[in-house]
């Protein structure tokens, strides 16, 4: 009896052994689950950009990088993934480049309606693919176009701007020069049509803040070698009534470099060169930038451009969504972009957010001397009922873009 009794006991423990091995192993599968899930089917973002052709740089400056803005959302997948491992989440990047002449809206569709796409593009080949029926799920974030027209009549309800605009650049670069009281402009253009884009937007800036446009001239540099009569061209171009600045308007780069020491007075260049506006640059390093910059030069093996910091922070802002709602869903996390409550870090100092009225980023802005950050607006002194982020580009009450549903914008 008692032998017969050991060996019931032995089944009866084996199987209450299995049982509690068995309950055991459905917990883990239950934690484990979601990570799983994750890794077996990560959140997909897109980078999409149509490349174009740029003139061949003067005075053997170093070319735009062929994977300017990629590499940076590259980098913001890296970043992206480290914070999203934690939580069980995991993105993927799948980067498209497409040719001039190329059929963008073709290269979007073999995309197989995508929930994310970061987009660096001119301004027409946004518009084109935000208008696309088949993108009606998509959330764009511009990184390449700062065309304030993007986000104002021509906004588009599901289009983010994580590049500041030409209105937030020009306006950086207006209260810097009032703050400093030189508010006598002397402006020279080019004859693109962003430069005449880019002298506009100052125009309007230096009325914005009680700045001056003196004498306006435009210079072309074709048909001539500036390399060698720079001295002379420039001296022309720049004399005209008293001012404090000379502001250039080359967004190329054609000439604007060369007109440096090149003034008929001794007056310091603003604007596309010189001292200059930008979302980020290789001098950046306060509130810890500089580890952004090292992870990016070690990814890259060179600075990080003002398109490659939108290319990341685009990725880095899906991910912080996703984070911060724990999930994977692109539903959430659209609405979650896109709503007034959605803030994201980008080594700026402050949290950044959209604009509820016309999806561009709020972000302060570098004034940038090759070798140094000069200053960064908002400049003190210049405020703003809700945040001083937004004397800066299109307030709500001059804005007009509907798309976003808000009564003034």
């Amino acid at each position: 009896m008692r032998a017969g009794g050991e060996r019931g006991d032995g089944a009866a423990g084996r199987a209450a052994a299995s049982a509690r091995l068995a309950v055991g192993l459905a917990l883990l599968a239950a934690l484990l689950l979601p990570v799983l899930a994750a890794a077996e089917a990560p959140l997909a973002i897109h980078y999409l950009e149509r490349r174009v052709e740029r003139p061949t740089p003067l005075n053997n400056e170093d070319p735009v990088p062929d994977d300017e803005g990629g590499a940076g959302a590259e980098l913001g997948l890296r970043d992206a993934n480290v914070t999203g491992r934690f939580l069980g989440l995991s993105f993927a990047l799948t980067r498209t480049l497409v040719e001039p002449g190329e059929d963008l809206a073709l290269a979007f569709a073999r995309l197989g309606a995508p929930r994310f796409v970061a987009l660096n593009a001119p301004a027409e080949d946004v518009l084109a693919l935000a208008d696309l029926p088949e993108a009606k799920g998509t959330l764009f974030l511009n990184v390449g176009a700062p065309d304030t027209r993007l986000r104002d009549r021509d906004c588009r309800a599901r289009l983010l701007h994580v590049l500041p605009s030409r209105a937030m650049l020009t306006d950086a670069l207006a209260q810097a020069l009032v703050f400093k009281r030189w508010t006598r402009i002397l402006l020279v253009s080019g004859p693109q049509p962003a430069d005449l884009l880019f002298a506009e937007s100052l125009k309007a800036s230096a009325r914005k803040f009680g700045a001056r446009i003196v004498a306006e001239t435009r210079f072309d540099v074709r048909g001539a070698d500036i390399r060698d009569s720079a001295l002379r061209e420039f001296a022309l171009v720049t004399r005209g009534p008293e001012h404090d600045v000379v502001a250039v308007a080359d967004e190329a780069g054609e000439f604007g470099t060369n007109l440096v020491y090149n003034t008929a007075a001794p007056r310091p260049v603003v604007g596309t060169q010189g001292l200059s506006p930008a979302g980020w640059g290789r001098p950046v390093e306060a509130w810890a930038a500089v580890q952004l910059q090292g992870r990016f030069r070690k990814l890259a093996g060179r600075a990080m451009r003002p398109v490659d910091y939108a290319g990341w922070l685009a990725v880095h802002a899906v991910g912080t969504a996703a984070a911060q709602l724990k999930s994977l869903d692109p539903a959430a996390i659209q609405a979650l972009m896109l709503s007034p409550r959605f803030e994201v870090g980008g080594f700026k100092g402050r949290p950044l957010s959209f604009r509820p009225w016309n999806g561009q980023l709020r972000q302060p802005v570098f004034l940038l001397w090759p070798g140094a950050v000069v200053a960064t607006a908002p400049v003190e002194g210049f405020l703003h009922r809700r945040t001083e982020l937004d004397t800066l580009g299109l307030d709500e009450p001059e804005c007009a873009c509907r798309a976003f549903g808000r009564a003034g914008g």
